[in-house]
């Protein structure tokens, strides 16, 4: 298992750093902890949403809607204790260097093991190519037969390879990016559990969450359920 990127209390000191430069809203906060990594390191709307709630409830963050998506701004008390805590930022950022060669360690294995695999695929493609050739070659009848069949051999190993190349690619494109939906997915899901709460608990105080409420709440979710999953197929 590989270390834990942040140590105990270090990712909020360091979102407070993040929103020191601006304020964001969930998404903007990830890919901006995402490019500090070098893309390396990409953490998930479950570990960022909790941490930035509790630091709303600590007066270090404010958080505002902006549409459909809720904006998080530091507010003074979160400057001073940034400020305050300095010296322990700067080890945090030494920390993260390592953790970026660690983890460019981890990327460049996994993609040293995916190559190897797909050379070693080729290789099979060629032998399978090569021995067809020379089938192709033994029940020739004469050397004209033998050329056309061991060109015909070569054309189908520079296919089977830029075949191969061309699957292995579309597969990694779809992959990144079904992996940056589904990411996308996360914070929106995050977003509302967040926003509805807050509004549930509101309504609780007052004395205004009915059944007839959370029934037409299971109801639509039950609904938006079905059509996503008919649309995911």
């Amino acid at each position: 298992m590989s270390p834990a990127v942040f140590g105990h209390g270090h990712l909020r000191l360091y979102l407070l750093f993040v929103l020191d430069e601006r304020a964001m809203h969930g998404y903007e906060i990830i890919q901006a902890l995402s490019d500090r990594f070098g893309g390396t390191y990409v953490p998930s709307a479950g570990t960022i949403y909790p941490r930035l709630a509790k630091l709303e409830a600590e007066g270090l963050v404010t958080k505002q809607s902006d549409g459909r998506k809720t904006v998080y701004a530091i507010t003074e008390a979160g400057r001073a204790e940034l400020n305050d805590r300095r010296d322990e930022l700067e080890g945090i950022e030494n920390g993260i260097g390592d953790s970026v060669r660690r983890l460019a360690d981890e990327v460049r294995s996994s993609v040293s093991e995916a190559m190897s695999t797909l050379r070693a695929e080729l290789a099979a493609a060629a032998r399978e190519a090569r021995d067809d050739a020379r089938f192709a070659s033994a029940s020739a009848r004469d050397t004209a037969t033998s050329a056309a069949a061991s060109a015909a051999a070569a054309e189908a190993s520079e296919a089977v390879r830029e075949a191969t190349t061309s699957l292995h690619s579309t597969i990694s494109e779809s992959r990144s990016d079904s992996r940056a939906q589904v990411q996308r997915a996360e914070v929106l899901l995050a977003e509302f559990r967040q926003d509805l709460r807050t509004e549930l608990r509101g309504a609780a105080a007052r004395g205004t969450v009915t059944s007839a409420v959370i029934d037409e709440l299971e109801a639509g979710l039950s609904r938006l359920r079905a059509d996503i999953g008919g649309t995911l197929g």
